[in-house]
């Protein structure tokens, strides 16, 4: 059956050497690149978001999205050490799922990275304009003075015209990563520095004003809904967004030295320690301020990112209003300096999020083109800085203009729903691949693999149906019109139909 043409995992490494990238990322740069693609609007952002779902009852939806995003994570550890070349789920899923499914997890991926990135710039944009609008500039003008008009800082579909300071971010990002991945990555490490002292300054002053009341109710919405959306699931699956990035780790398999020892360390390396953060920065901006949330008629936690949420929090306070949320703890704690200073280390390190969910987004349409299913000239590699400079400038746009249009959390939850797919995907391929060749060399083996893979698959449909119900239908859309595609074009063209092996 033409949908279940299997590209052999051989023959998969032996395309990546026709077109390869150059491997220059060791374990340490591999795990800082895991650390700043999952530390940025999730925790700096989407706390708020969390919190309005759920109130409190956060701390639980960072629990169990963590344990979803771990049980993935050994799977993931697994099939990118056997498979070390660029193209992460797509990759794997063609060599052992073949070549439909493959079309969709690939096309997926666009949802997770590219929508994923827009998200962060949205997030980016949030701090930059609460920095503006709080800022006096040593004294030199008023507090506000500097703030753009409310036109320019939010979408149409918030009451705004375009959201300028994100469109910018978009292409800035855009034009470094462009230059070169190890320039990008030691600009990276930079940045990662700058956010694990931003948190641990947070952390310090949060945990000690952290007072038992706040956390009362503590699940004002419940589990959650039958239409998802709200309640703690209905934040889990919102939250795993925060989670989301370490698989970017394994699309950089084909520049990475020695990918079977490192890519197991960057994956799981970095998930391990951004959980930590998680959970301590959660409990202190929870507990300090309180993040109850607004209500609806019904009693039930209303939807963010929808009219009747703007209406209830227009002139409000409460942290589940804000968009530089964990700027705002420190102000209400009577920091407004340190406020500020968390707000500056989000806008100099957030785009290290933009970037990496970027390089993961180049990187699967890279590979998607090298094997036939999208045009060739996306699977250019410029002469110069050795990048796939086409398919990142067209992914940069399309970035920006999202990010200028949309708002933070339905980016999110879109993005959310390419990745849980994703997840689930391989978490079924690692147990396909034990049954089919179990004698191929594994570096690294899943533990428990019968128990932790059908878990993985079972945690990404239990957030799926919690996502919201826009999320949902957007991912429907999406996926229509990448079949509709594949039929036009990919199918036709693959390296693997008749007469097309190369």
């Amino acid at each position: 059956m033409i949908f279940w043409r299997v590209k052999p995992l051989d023959q998969i490494l032996a395309t990546a050497e026709k077109k390869s990238l150059k491997r220059q990322l060791g374990p340490i740069q591999l795990t800082l690149l895991g650390i700043g693609a999952v530390i940025g609007t999730g925790i700096f952002v989407l706390t708020a978001e969390a919190g309005q779902k759920a109130g409190p009852g956060m701390m639980l939806a960072f629990v169990i999205a963590a344990v979803v995003c771990a049980l993935a994570a050994l799977a993931y550890a697994e099939l990118a050490a056997m498979i070390p070349v660029s193209g992460s789920a797509y990759t794997y899923t063609y060599g052992v799922l073949g070549e439909f499914v493959a079309w969709i997890v690939g096309w997926a991926l666009g949802l997770e990275y590219a929508i994923g990135a827009a998200t962060v710039c949205v997030g980016w944009s949030g701090y930059m304009n609460g920095l503006l609008a709080n800022t006096d500039v040593f004294g030199l003008v008023q507090p506000g003075a500097l703030a753009l008009p409310e036109y320019l800082r939010t979408g149409p579909f918030t009451g705004g015209a375009i959201n300028l300071l994100a469109l910018l971010i978009g292409l800035a990002v855009t034009v470094l990563l462009a230059i070169g991945t190890s320039k990008s990555a030691r600009v990276n490490a930079v940045l990662v520095a700058i956010k694990i002292i931003a948190l641990t300054m947070f952390i310090v002053i949060a945990l000690p004003a952290v007072n038992s009341t706040n956390f009362e109710p503590f699940l004002p919405g419940g589990w959650g809904s039958p239409t998802g959306g709200v309640g703690v699931l209905g934040a889990a699956a919102s939250i795993f967004f925060a989670y989301v990035g370490f698989d970017a780790v394994s699309t950089a398999a084909e520049e990475t030295k020695n990918p079977n020892r490192n890519i197991p360390i960057g994956l799981i390396g970095s998930l391990v320690i951004c959980t930590i953060f998680y959970l301590l920065v959660g409990y202190g901006a929870a507990g300090s301020v309180g993040v109850q949330p607004m209500l609806g008629a019904d009693g039930m936690p209303l939807d963010p990112g929808t009219p009747a949420m703007a209406a209830a929090c227009a002139g409000s306070q409460a942290l589940v209003c804000s968009k530089e949320p964990l700027a705002q703890v420190l102000r209400t704690l009577g920091h407004p300096l340190l406020g500020n200073s968390i707000g500056i280390a989000a806008i100099l390190a957030l785009p290290s999020v933009i970037l990496m969910m970027m390089f993961g987004q180049t990187r699967i349409f890279f590979t998607m083109s090298r094997d036939g299913l999208l045009p060739d000239v996306l699977s250019k590699v410029h002469a110069k800085f050795h990048t796939p400079h086409v398919i990142t400038i067209i992914t940069g746009v399309v970035v920006a203009v999202c990010s200028a249009l949309f708002p933070v959390g339905k980016l999110a939850d879109t993005s959310n729903s390419g990745t849980l797919l994703a997840f689930a995907m391989v978490s079924i391929g690692v147990l396909i691949l034990r049954k089919r060749q179990p004698e191929r060399p594994r570096p690294f083996r899943t533990p428990l693999a019968w128990i932790v893979c059908p878990l993985a698959v079972f945690g990404c449909l239990l957030l799926f149906v919690n996502l919201s119900m826009f999320a949902k239908l957007f991912f429907v859309g999406w996926a229509v019109v990448g079949l509709i595609l594949y039929g036009l074009y990919g199918y036709r063209r693959s390296h693997l139909a008749p007469g097309n092996a190369r």
